[in-house]
């Protein structure tokens, strides 16, 4: 990867770009409009990041930068268990009501060779493995982790997409019906 030099300009064109994508969607947002909501050029984006598709990644890569960090400052405050994570994935949502961008992003990307791909992998596999960690500290058996990553994934989708309001509710109970614990 390429190391970008972020000046101010380069920073308020992320910054542009990343509201825009996750609200408006990446295909329905040119470089014409980033520029224009960064205050910028569309040479100063290229300059600066190559192409869009670079853009694209650096937008996720920073977007899973902070929801990693959301994640780990919430578990390390509320205490750690896969019901706390439910609980930081609640907290976050309150403010991303679009749902999750590495989805969002891999359906309209699709294409296996963008660079944005291998970070939204590596979301989901950071997900998988924080669950699987979670479960067995939490003593549970083998595979639930897993099913917890999936519980996870489906609770956002409910939640964004389904527009069901006790979507995080429900993924807690399921939770703690795989944990085998009640309340």
């Amino acid at each position: 990867m390429t190391t970008i030099r972020m000046t101010p300009a380069a920073e308020r064109l992320l910054s542009a770009a990343s509201d825009l994508f996750y609200n408006r969607g990446i295909h329905a947002v040119g470089v014409d409009l980033i520029a224009e909501v960064a205050g910028t050029t569309k040479k100063t984006l290229y300059d600066r990041f190559g192409s869009k598709d670079a853009l694209v990644a650096l937008y996720l890569r920073r977007r899973f930068e902070r929801w990693r960090a959301h994640v780990e400052t919430w578990l390390a405050e509320h205490g750690r268990g896969p019901v706390q994570a439910l609980d930081a994935l609640e907290a976050w949502l309150g403010a991303n009501t679009c749902g999750c961008a590495f989805v969002n992003a891999h359906a309209e990307l699709g294409r296996a060779d963008h660079p944005a791909i291998a970070v939204i992998r590596a979301e989901k596999q950071w997900m998988r493995e924080l669950y699987e960690r979670l479960a067995e500290e939490a003593g549970a058996p083998a595979g639930v982790g897993a099913q917890l990553h999936l519980v996870h994934e489906g609770a956002i989708i409910c939640f964004a997409v389904a527009a069901q309001p006790d979507a995080l509710a429900n993924a807690k109970a399921a939770a703690r019906n795989l944990l085998g614990t009640a309340g």
